[in-house]
């Protein structure tokens, strides 16, 4: 029998989550749950949507897991916020690791963490709590990552690399090995990272700026 499940969020991570839990995990999703002044709809993807004030009594935690499908908001504040706050009415948080994801036996992934199809995770890595890799990363052997973290796709973090606790790293970064990530950090889109990053640092990468030509002019490519 599948252990039952509700997702709080209802938005596009909750969505997802619920698919990958429904197709590729022991979990049963049996409902959704937001606070009440978010609470805009009554069902998503035919499963009732609950109010969290309300869920102890609703859904209570000796029956239910939770699951915090909630993206990077404020910089992962507002996941790391819910998660606290269903971890202290006693709800469990399962982690979830993609069966398409490549892995090793001694993988560490703290609990209400969520690991997309494609990542290939190293040995000896060690992945915090609420933490999440969307798909299509890379993580090198022996590197940290700690709770409450947020990575986009196709993100390589190199061997022995170390990354704080909220921390967001967007689509295409690179973190050459050995670097130290600070707590609070925003690595935008694109960016390569080859020094220590303080706690609280913001990157972002320049972007591309388009030719003074249009395409219709080029005679090759």
């Amino acid at each position: 029998m599948k252990k039952k499940l509700v997702i709080f969020g209802v938005g596009d991570f909750a969505r997802i989550a619920h698919f990958y839990f429904q197709h590729d995990s022991d979990f049963e999703v049996a409902a959704y749950c937001v606070d009440e002044e978010f609470r805009k709809q009554d069902e998503l993807m035919g499963l009732p949507v609950v109010p969290f004030e309300s869920l102890t009594e609703t859904h209570p935690p000796s029956d239910f897991g939770i699951f915090v499908g909630i993206a990077y908001s404020r910089v992962n504040r507002a996941r790391t916020e819910v998660f606290g706050k269903v971890k202290s009415l006693g709800y469990e948080t399962p982690r979830y690791v993609c069966s398409k994801a490549t892995t090793w036996p001694d993988l560490d992934v703290g609990e209400g963490s969520f690991i997309f199809e494609n990542n290939v995770i190293q040995p000896f890595v060690k992945i915090g709590s609420n933490t999440v890799l969307w798909s299509g990363n890379h993580i090198g052997h022996d590197s940290i990552l700690g709770d409450n973290i947020f990575i986009a796709s196709h993100v390589v973090i190199s061997g022995n690399c170390r990354v704080g606790d909220n921390t967001f790293i967007g689509v295409n970064a690179t973190v050459r090995d050995g670097i130290t990530i600070g707590k609070n950090c925003v690595i935008g889109a694109g960016t390569v990272i080859l020094k220590d990053a303080p706690d609280g640092a913001v990157y972002r990468a320049t972007a591309t700026e388009p030719l003074p030509i249009e395409s219709s002019a080029l005679r090759k490519i």
